[in-house]
């Protein structure tokens, strides 16, 4: 699948499900410097993604700064053709001072066995 070049930094969409519900959202970094994956709750809200009492509430450290994040396992998480199911994510803010979605982090990267070519701009998956 091709990525998409914004602020000179690789772009691209995911699908989640959770509980019967599926929502697309674009503007989503690929970033093989972060550890996890981490979505917008503004957005993931919509479809019943939201903190409850019982979610696990962790810091996560960048060169941005941190932020306070919970995590949920969703039905799935899709990239392109590559869909990795039952697969837990962070929820946070995403407050970077750019307009980001969210961030595909090496936890996707490593298990979907993602390709990233840049001088192509594209993304594969091994199978």
């Amino acid at each position: 699948m091709q990525l998409i070049r914004r602020y000179d930094l690789p772009f691209t969409s995911v699908s989640i499900a959770y509980r019967g519900s599926t929502i697309e959202i674009p503007q989503i970094l690929v970033d093989t410097g972060s550890a996890s994956t981490v979505i917008s709750a503004d957005l993931v809200d919509s479809i019943g993604i939201f903190p409850l009492p019982d979610d696990r509430i962790v810091t996560i450290r960048g060169v941005g700064g941190s932020e306070v994040v919970f995590r949920r396992r969703v039905d799935f998480l899709q990239v392109g053709e590559k869909e990795l199911t039952n697969f837990e994510l962070e929820v946070g803010s995403m407050d970077y001072g750019f307009e980001i979605n969210g961030i595909l982090g090496m936890d996707f990267l490593t298990e979907a066995r993602a390709i990233i070519n840049l001088h192509t701009m594209s993304l594969t998956f091994d199978s």
